[in-house]
């Protein structure tokens, strides 16, 4: 049975959107959770799509796949092979089709850490910055020149060609400039902070700029405590330095709302996809019965 709190919690969530004249939301790794591609946990995702690489290397996990230190680098790509294909096919989940449906005709902009696609395979790209990367891209892993390649033709190949847990040696991404071997674009020691990065940044911050003298609520989703100098922490120092801001986190563990944003904020441990799907049932009930 659902609380009068979770109710109370869903009407100020619909009331803050409604009464929004901006609002950026800050996605991450809850999001990616809450539609069943855990990064940190072993799941039924993991085993069904990486199973062989679980039982023969004692890999958990994609995040712990991502790092493992392979023994040679066609097993370290038939890994990675597997996981962006598995990124590229993976279609858009129900949380982000919900959440494009809440924010429907709003001002609107979202910032997130994923690598993963989601958002951009839901949201147009000119309202969303993944600032951490994007796994469908691969980068010269020396960084020679400025430029990232859309990966899913030469991901594909890499792909059926998996023998085991290895692809050919010559299927190795390599540059097509220097001829060093390519890595994907997300944060590394080796991500590229180049023009395509900067772009990103450019169009969070343009947004920001435009309206942050606006009624804007940060509505952030599934941000947790290992990065959160990248939209956690700026989400609250904005938040309580403009006199019009609004913070809203929804997220089962780490939702979390400093004691100087009490009056400015409001902290939802629940479960994500929960919560939209709450939240636009009720909207689109609200609508019909005007």
């Amino acid at each position: 049975m659902l609380t009068q709190q979770y109710q109370d919690n869903i009407d100020t969530l619909l009331k803050k959107i409604q009464e929004a004249e901006a609002i950026v939301v800050g996605g991450a790794a809850g999001m990616s959770e809450a539609i069943g591609h855990s990064f940190y946990h072993t799941d039924e995702n993991f085993l069904k799509h990486f199973g062989k690489f679980a039982d023969k290397y004692g890999i958990k996990n994609l995040f712990e796949g991502f790092y493992y230190r392979f023994s040679t680098r066609e097993e370290r790509w038939a890994f990675l092979a597997t996981e962006i294909k598995f990124l590229h096919d993976a279609e858009a989940g129900r949380p982000y089709l919900d959440l494009l449906q809440l924010l429907q005709g709003k001002n609107y902009f979202i910032v997130t850490t994923n690598q993963d696609a989601q958002f951009s395979k839901t949201f147009p790209d000119d309202k969303i910055s993944p600032i951490q990367g994007d796994m469908r891209y691969f980068q010269c892993g020396s960084r020679c020149h400025d430029q990232v390649y859309f990966n899913k033709e030469q991901v594909e190949n890499m792909y059926e060609n998996i023998d085991g847990t290895r692809i050919p040696t010559e299927l190795i991404p390599l540059c097509p400039k220097c001829g060093q071997e390519m890595e994907p674009w997300v944060r590394s020691y080796v991500f590229l902070e180049g023009s395509s990065y900067r772009n990103e940044l450019r169009k969070y911050n343009e947004f920001l700029i435009k309206n942050k003298d606006k009624k804007i609520l940060f509505l952030e989703l599934g941000v947790g405590t290992m990065t959160p100098m990248f939209i956690k922490e700026p989400f609250w120092n904005m938040t309580y330095k403009w006199p019009d801001a609004y913070y809203i986190t929804i997220n089962p563990k780490d939702a979390l709302l400093p004691r100087e944003l009490k009056d400015k904020g409001l902290a939802i441990h629940e479960n994500i996809a929960v919560v939209l799907q709450d939240a636009l049932n009720k909207k689109e009930k609200r609508d019909v019965d005007g």
